[in-house]
């Protein structure tokens, strides 16, 4: 209390300046139209201003489940094209069954863990066992292809990514139709190389690289990327680098691959003759 009065005395010239000034500046607000006005369009303006950057602040911070909700929305979207919708030779075919042709089902996870530097790189994801996750179930992501799942716990799985050495996809030109295996040589994380394309195949720099839905993975026709450059290799075939679509230092939410028909698939498979 001592020092509340100490400092009233001190500074009680100031405090009383100042005071005659906020009552001086309410008098003028108060009997002057356009003075009134302009305070309340300025307090408007300020106060729009800081719910503006407070807007912009919560928004950054509600990204994350932004993010799950747009994830869970394009899992929804996949889901029903897959369901309802099937390629003809030119056009849509809706299928009033949902589970009439329906050959893949897809399923929103989340990356929690990424690797791109190393020669055998893998990623983890939130999803397991528990959600219908297993081995051999093709990844992809909003950009392209990304990897092919290697190991579930109840919770969690492994994908072995595209920017793996061991991993090799079956892609397609998508101008000619040629087809060959691409694979990741282990240098620059942005391309891979598509091998086995024949010399009298039209290669194209820009033309489009997509999965050739010659495995029980993927289906037909996912992006992997564009052709950048080719070569000949052996005298026989074409080498074509590939600019991955798939940007894989920025990976955050990605969808897991269910061939609904794969069982069946590889039953029939097995059963061809080795030596055929």
């Amino acid at each position: 209390m001592q020092n509340l009065l100490r400092f009233l005395l001190r500074y009680h010239f100031t405090l009383l300046f100042v005071l005659l000034e906020v009552l001086a500046f309410l008098l003028i607000l108060q009997n002057n139209n356009y003075q009134n006005t302009r305070f309340v369009e300025f307090t408007r303006n300020l106060e729009g201003s800081f719910y503006q950057k407070t807007m912009k602040v919560e928004q950054y911070l509600n990204l994350r489940e932004k993010n799950r909700q747009l994830a869970e929305e394009n899992e929804e979207l996949r889901n029903y094209i897959a369901a309802h919708l099937q390629t003809g030779e030119d056009t849509f075919r809706r299928q009033v069954d949902t589970t009439y042709d329906q050959q893949y089902s897809y399923l929103a996870t989340r990356v929690i863990n990424n690797s791109v530097n190393k020669q055998h790189n893998y990623i983890t994801l939130d999803k397991g066992r528990y959600d219908g996750v297993k081995p051999e179930m093709g990844v992809v992501s909003g950009q392209g292809i990304v990897g092919v799942v290697r190991g579930v716990s109840e919770h969690f799985s492994t994908a072995i990514s595209l920017l793996n050495s061991e991993l090799r996809v079956s892609a397609k030109l998508a101008g000619s139709g040629y087809y060959g295996p691409l694979q990741w040589n282990g240098g620059d994380y942005r391309y891979a190389k598509l091998g086995d394309i024949p010399l009298h195949a039209s290669v194209h720099e820009g033309d489009t690289v997509m999965t050739s839905g010659y495995s029980a993975i993927f289906p037909e026709g996912v992006l992997i990327g564009f052709v950048e450059g080719y070569e000949e290799k052996g005298g026989r075939f074409y080498e074509v680098d590939v600019k991955l679509s798939t940007d894989f230092k920025r990976l955050s939410h990605v969808y897991v691959v269910k061939n609904l028909l794969k069982e069946e698939q590889d039953s029939l498979e097995s059963k061809i003759p080795a030596n055929d």
